[in-house]
């Protein structure tokens, strides 16, 4: 029996509203996780995991109310934490530091997080929703470091151009036979 994941990367979120934890979306990201309702309504999606950011859990918050589910938040589907600060680093001093993290996935700043301790938390969670929920379609509310991470130990090919080329929103279903993933497709397209 198969078992449907459905990576949902968030919506666009306000760069500058809150900390990480509790920055919202945007009002283009608030349509767009409309769109992405209306898009995975057909799927019948029945079980819903999110990160406990905000901004995850808003973008599929309508869809799990249309199925009439409640959104199961874990702590270890939360963001990679690059360094201590509570607001987002910027672009200029992230993308360095990614390149820096894939090409050594053990390498963290003093107070930050490694690819493969990121990886190893996310995978532990979505090993866990394979288990438990197996043979259903699961949501799963994330961010781009995270969602990349988890499809990558599954497929090399999710690695950081992957994720530089992803979108907010993306979704991408994956198919699983046991905890072997069978296939990929990407569902969301950027207008």
């Amino acid at each position: 029996m198969k078992t449907y994941v459905y990576m949902v990367r968030h919506s666009h979120s306000p760069l500058i509203e809150g900390t990480e934890r509790t920055r919202g979306l945007t009002d283009q990201g608030t349509l767009d996780a409309s769109r992405m309702t209306e898009l995975l309504r057909p799927e019948s999606i029945e079980v819903f995991a999110s990160s406990p950011y905000r901004r995850a859990i808003l973008t599929i918050q309508e869809l799990a109310e249309s199925a009439g589910q409640d959104i199961i938040v874990y702590e270890d589907l939360k963001e990679q934490h690059f360094s201590s600060a509570t607001v987002r680093m910027p672009n200029d001093e992230l993308l360095p530091l990614l390149r820096q993290c894939y090409a050594d996935p053990t390498f963290a700043l003093p107070d930050g997080e490694s690819n493969a301790d990121c990886q190893r938390r996310a995978i532990a969670v979505l090993q866990e929703l394979l288990t438990t929920y197996h043979g259903r379609k699961i949501a799963v509310g994330t961010h781009g470091a995270v969602m990349a991470l988890m499809m990558g130990y599954y497929d090399p090919q999710y690695d950081l151009d992957f994720m530089l080329n992803t979108s907010k929103p993306d979704v991408y279903r994956m198919e699983f036979e046991g905890h072997q993933l069978l296939s990929v497709e990407r569902l969301w397209h950027v207008n």
